[in-house]
């Protein structure tokens, strides 16, 4: 099952027997820090629902490391390292190709 987010790339979810593909972001010469912005700024909607909000602070393309800054209620949440990792770093490495890891920074 796949959800079209945005004109050129997709965001499939994981059905219940596990099976998932790898996301694919359109093969183009955008930047990865603009990749990585457009996948955030979807992100972006839920968390703030829950009152946080996730700040791209940067990207190393050599390295595919990208650094967030979690504000709001995401500061001091129990849950902020599970939404960086489960949530925020899962979908990068699902539909960014290039991304390696994702941190927070304060």
């Amino acid at each position: 099952m796949s959800l079209r987010l945005r004109e050129n790339w997709y965001l499939v979810k994981v059905r219940k027997d596990g099976y998932s593909k790898r996301l694919n972001m359109a093969q183009n010469s955008e930047k990865l820090a603009d990749q990585v912005e457009k996948v955030l700024a979807q992100l972006r909607a839920g968390i703030q629902l829950h009152g946080g909000n996730v700040e791209l602070v940067s990207v190393d393309e050599n390295t595919g490391k990208v650094s967030v800054r979690l504000q709001g209620a995401c500061v001091g949440c129990p849950f902020a390292q599970s939404t960086l990792k489960e949530g925020i770093e899962q979908a990068l490495l699902d539909v960014v190709p290039g991304v390696s890891e994702v941190i927070a920074v304060d």
